[in-house]
C-alpha cells in the first residue's frame, strides 16, 4: 500500500524578512487545519510567543502577523512527500520534493540566517536544496513533542533567534 502524497503550504513571510525558520513537513493536524504548527502539543507558537512578545493563544492570523512583523519567515523544506502519520522518520525518502527556495530567496533577499526546527529539516534541506552561499545556518531543537527536551531548555536554545533579528 502506498501512503498518500502530502502537500505543504506557502511560506509565512513579509517583505524584509531577515530570518527563516524551517520545519521539515507539516504534521497531520497542521495539514488538516491548513495552519503551521496546529498540533496543540507542538511548542512552536509558545516558543516564538515567548521570544517575540505575543500571545501564544491569540488567533492564528494574529500570531502570524506578530511573527512576520518581527522579520521572521516560516516555511518547510518539503513541498511534497509521502508519509503515514506525522513523524519525520515516516517520510518516504524517495517521495521528497523540496520547496522552491531559489524563488523564495530572490523574493526575500534580506534573509541571512536559516534556523532549522529540528534535525530532519536540516538533513533534508542540505540533501535537497542548493542555496545561496551567504546564508548562515543553525539547527535548533525541534518544537515537536517527539523531542523530549523540556520547554525551558528548548526556549534557551531558541533565544539566539532574537539576537539575530535585533542586530
Amino acid at each position: 500500500m502506498t501512503s498518500p502524497m502530502l502537500e505543504s503550504f506557502p511560506p509565512l513571510a513579509a517583505p524584509g524578512a531577515r530570518i527563516l525558520i524551517l520545519g521539515n513537513m507539516p504534521g497531520v493536524a497542521s495539514l488538516q487545519a491548513q495552519r503551521y504548527y496546529a498540533y496543540d502539543r507542538n511548542a512552536f507558537w509558545r516558543l516564538t510567543a515567548a521570544l517575540f512578545g505575543f500571545d501564544a493563544n491569540a488567533p492564528y492570523d494574529d500570531r502570524v502577523a506578530a511573527l512576520t512583523g518581527a522579520s521572521v519567515a516560516v516555511w518547510d523544506v518539503l513541498k511534497h512527500c509521502r508519509r503515514i502519520g506525522s513523524l519525520d522518520s515516516a517520510v518516504e525518502p524517495d517521495s521528497m520534493v523540496a520547496n522552491d527556495f531559489e524563488t523564495f530567496y530572490i523574493a526575500h533577499p534580506a534573509i541571512t540566517h536559516v534556523y532549522f526546527n529540528g534535525a530532519a529539516a536540516e538533513k533534508n534541506y542540505r540533501r535537497l536544496v542548493t542555496a545561496p552561499g551567504h546564508l548562515r545556518y543553525t539547527r535548533l531543537p525541534s518544537s515537536s513533542p517527539a523531542q523530549t527536551m523540556s520547554f525551558d531548555a528548548k526556549l534557551a536554545a531558541w533565544r539566539q533567534i532574537t539576537t539575530e533579528v535585533r542586530t
